[in-house]
């Protein structure tokens, strides 16, 4: 006998719907490239939700309440993104089939975490020199791909993204114990050469959740196409369910 398909909808008529989260001063057209075609291969309902730059946490925690009132979901991210979802779906283990982590930044406290350093960093840059002048900058110290992506998100988010970057900079992931406490099945996929990103931190996900599985790509190979992210992450989240 087989075990029951977790894609499939509990009432037998709903789709799956997965949440997918953006990271740190990123939208939800980079989360949506991420993970919708690979989820909409398995039927599964895609939502890609834009940050609030004025409450980023509060408007992703707002979009996973409002879709879990309807079944039990999918929850996903990128970065701060991914740190939120599994947030959730620690909190709410009979609302969350699953979690969708990729390019996890930290455990617990920000404090010494690279991206958290970062969005501090280019808060200040923004607030003292404007964002023109940091968009220029970041573009030729960036990937083609991830300068194009955050050139369109940055000036979305304008005037708000310094508050929204410091608000990343503050937010306490799961630590080491509550990681060795979550119930539901993660798939992490982690970049091997992302320094902001540090792959350590994905493993020390996969080591510490009792139930995950990682797996782990390039940074070219994301900007040649960024459904590997969500691709790498329904693959192991599959072995983790099987």
């Amino acid at each position: 006998m087989h075990d029951a398909d977790p894609t499939a909808s509990p009432s037998g008529h709903r789709p799956l719907t997965a949440v997918v989260l953006p990271g740190t001063g990123s939208d939800a057209q980079f989360a949506d490239a991420a993970f919708r075609a690979p989820l909409e291969r398995r039927g599964i309902r895609v939502v890609a939700v834009e940050p609030d730059p004025r409450r980023v946490v509060g408007s992703y925690l707002d979009a996973l309440d409002r879709e879990a009132r309807a079944g039990a979901i999918l929850a996903g991210g990128v970065s701060i993104g991914a740190a939120v979802a599994l947030h959730w779906a620690a909190r709410h283990p009979s609302a969350a089939v699953g979690v969708l982590a990729a390019l996890p930044a930290w455990t617990g406290s920000p404090e010494d975490a690279p991206a958290a350093a970062s969005a501090r960093w280019t808060a200040h840059e923004l607030r003292t020199r404007g964002l023109e002048p940091v968009v220029a900058a970041m573009v030729e110290s960036s990937p083609m791909w991830l300068g194009r992506e955050l050139s369109r998100s940055w000036r979305a988010q304008w005037p708000d993204l310094p508050a929204a970057l410091e608000e990343a900079a503050t937010f306490h992931a799961l630590d080491a114990d509550a990681l060795g406490s979550v119930t539901v099945p993660v798939g992490i996929t982690a970049a091997i050469d992302d320094a902001v990103h540090p792959l350590a931190v994905a493993q020390q996900w996969a080591d510490l959740l009792p139930r995950a599985a990682m797996t782990t790509v390039t940074l070219d190979e994301i900007g040649a196409d960024p459904t590997i992210l969500g691709t790498g992450c329904l693959t192991v989240w599959d072995r983790v369910t099987a």
